[in-house]
């Protein structure tokens, strides 16, 4: 990611509305190389639906955002960005090799292989296990070994901490802060009170 210094996330005056209820209006900020956006408030406040927005799911009701200064659709910003949600999304019929596999299938490698993101995320010697098989916070250190086998600049998160144990948690912490530190930037809603080391977090509180 050593190109990825000019790397800018802009919104402008974004309004998201929903079954008649204004969730944010006039919602503006900027996220750059190196630093995390977190998106806090409470429940229905609007975050899952501002990562929607963010990952094009679906369009604000008003306000544009921008990727390097460009419109989305005329950039590289979705082939840049890599979504984890609250759900896993793995497929339990698959081993875990095989779910690193496709993910890796339909991006661009990036940093660590398949069985380096495995060990960087203690499922070592878990490769050729069923998914099904896994723990909850197995499978959740399995869908953010994703974001290491592919090169996105920008990682999207819905509650990546869910069911995670203390060193589960430490651990994911340190990936972001290795993502950071090579330029990376992150946007991520949590519940949990982050410890990020060196690295600048920026607080969005959505009412």
């Amino acid at each position: 990611m050593s190109e990825s210094s000019n790397y800018l996330l802009q919104a402008n005056a974004l309004s998201c509305i929903r079954d008649d209820r204004v969730l944010f209006e006039g919602l503006s900020f900027e996220v750059n190389a190196g630093q995390v956006l977190l998106l806090e408030g409470k429940n229905g406040s609007g975050k899952t639906s501002l990562l929607r927005i963010l990952c094009g799911f679906r369009e604000p009701d008003a306000g544009e955002l921008s990727w390097c200064g460009d419109a989305l659709s005329d950039s590289s910003y979705f082939a840049d960005l890599a979504y984890v949600g609250h759900l896993e999304g793995v497929k339990k019929e698959l081993t875990v090799y095989e779910n690193l596999k496709v993910s890796l299938a339909l991006g661009q490698a990036g940093l660590y292989s398949i069985m380096d993101a495995l060990d960087k995320v203690n499922l070592t010697d878990y490769d050729e296990v069923l998914v099904q098989s896994l723990s909850a916070g197995q499978k959740r250190r399995l869908s953010l070994a994703r974001l290491l086998i592919t090169k996105n600049i920008l990682w999207i998160l819905d509650e990546p901490f869910t069911s995670l144990d203390r060193q589960g948690i430490e651990l994911i912490e340190t990936l972001m802060s290795e993502h950071c530190a090579m330029g990376g930037m992150i946007v991520l809603t949590s519940h949990h009170d982050l410890s990020i080391q060196g690295v600048d977090v920026q607080r969005i509180l959505l009412s």
